[in-house]
């Protein structure tokens, strides 16, 4: 069984978080990616913290299913054996700062003279124009600047808060790959390729716009200071650790009130209907969790489930591993990587009917494939160890 990308070949030459992880979905959905990378080093997140046999969490994360191929692109050498692996390829992939792939020779005119088909991608932090386009970028940035902490402090008043994860990054990569998709699709339908440009600002601000951005959602209108949806959120204590509840409609409210037993809310005027639940928040939320501090994590799930009020454990990361749930939905798999050993990670979340069975390949060596494939490029042994002798190329240590 093969992906549905099968036989699609993607040049990547993103690093860190953002291209990774939209060519890493890529890879696991068939498409054979080709990452480039720097033999001094490669990809920034291969000396990141948290390693195994001298391989990063981080990067073993974001590259699962991916060849890499060593080669130092300031050198003339370097850029023509680039070419050749572009001239082969359905996709081209790059993150660096607007302009700097076409300062290196490497532009879109210039790409499109060996492959003309070609589907190119752009991504970048702040946009290709504007005060911000050549600013360095990292996720809190984003965070801070497209009012995603705002709204993660829950109110304009108050301290902005960042997520405590790189949202903004991981999204985009997410975007990223979907728009992928999407070119080639139209490539398929038309015989058109495209460029796709996309920004982490762009991601993450479209991204809020579907719920969180209401009041700026009607231009004629007065744009209120935006309130507080809560000073609390849905996590509330037990004797013996925290559950989530989320109940929106009048059945789930009317459900809640019977699961802890408190009939004389039904009739408290302040939470007879979902607006007026919404508009005294944090007093209904007080109330509940007054009664559900009294009892354990296991009463209040069994007693809520039994009613049928939305409601989880909330586990930490350790915890999720063994809930049943994660194990009925097979989402992790393990296996020996051959130089960071035995690892465990997060399957691919699509499964298509027509490759049940996902691929699974471990992130490579630094230029694991880089003799193979420029083997495969007409490069002779000799002429792929002078590179390798020069720093132009790199393959693993053996």
């Amino acid at each position: 069984m093969t992906g549905p990308l099968d036989g699609i070949r993607i040049i990547d030459l993103t690093a860190m978080i953002s291209g990774p992880l939209a060519t890493m979905i890529l890879a696991d959905q068939g498409a054979e990616v080709i990452k480039i990378e720097n033999p001094a080093g490669g990809d920034f997140t291969r000396s990141a913290a948290n390693r195994q046999g001298d391989m990063s969490a981080l990067y073993l994360n974001n590259n699962c299913n991916k060849k890499s191929v060593a080669l130092n692109l300031k050198e003339k050498a370097g850029r023509d054996a680039l070419l050749r692996l572009v001239a082969s390829a359905d996709v081209f992939v790059q993150n660096f700062r607007p302009g700097v792939i076409e300062r290196m020779g490497l532009g879109e005119e210039q790409l499109r003279k060996v492959a003309p088909d070609l589907v190119m991608v752009s991504i970048s932090g702040f946009g290709d124009t504007g005060p911000y386009s050549q600013r360095p970028v990292y996720d809190p940035l984003i965070q801070g600047l497209s009012g995603l902490a705002t709204v993660q402090a829950g109110a304009d008043e108050l301290r902005p808060q960042l997520v405590r994860t790189i949202l903004p990054d991981k999204l985009t990569g997410v975007t990223a790959a979907q728009a992928i998709t999407a070119a080639l699709f139209a490539r398929e339908r038309t015989g058109e390729s495209q460029h796709v440009r996309l920004s982490m600002l762009d991601a993450i601000i479209a991204f809020l716009w579907s719920s969180d951005m209401g009041s700026q959602t009607f231009v004629h209108s007065e744009v209120p200071q935006q309130e507080a949806a809560s000073l609390q959120d849905l996590i509330y204590e037990t004797t013996t650790g925290y559950i989530t509840i989320a109940v929106q409609s009048d059945r789930e409210w009317q459900a809640l009130i019977r699961a802890v037993d408190r009939p004389e809310w039904a009739e408290d005027p302040r939470f007879l209907t979902a607006r007026l639940r919404q508009e005294n928040i944090d007093a209904r939320l007080e109330l509940i969790q007054s009664v559900i501090k009294t009892d354990t994590a296991e009463h209040w799930l069994a007693r809520l489930e039994a009613e049928q009020v939305p409601c989880a454990p909330v586990l930490t990361r350790t915890q999720v591993l063994d809930h049943p749930q994660v194990l009925a939905n097979d989402l992790l798999s393990h296996y020996d990587h051959p130089q960071a050993g035995r690892l465990r990670q997060a399957r691919a979340p699509s499964r298509f009917s027509a490759a049940p069975e996902q691929h699974w390949q471990g992130a490579p060596r630094l230029g694991e494939q880089t003799g193979e494939l420029l083997a495969e490029c007409g490069y002779s042994a000799e002429e792929i160890q002078s590179m390798c002798d020069s720093g132009i190329a790199a393959v693993p240590a053996k």
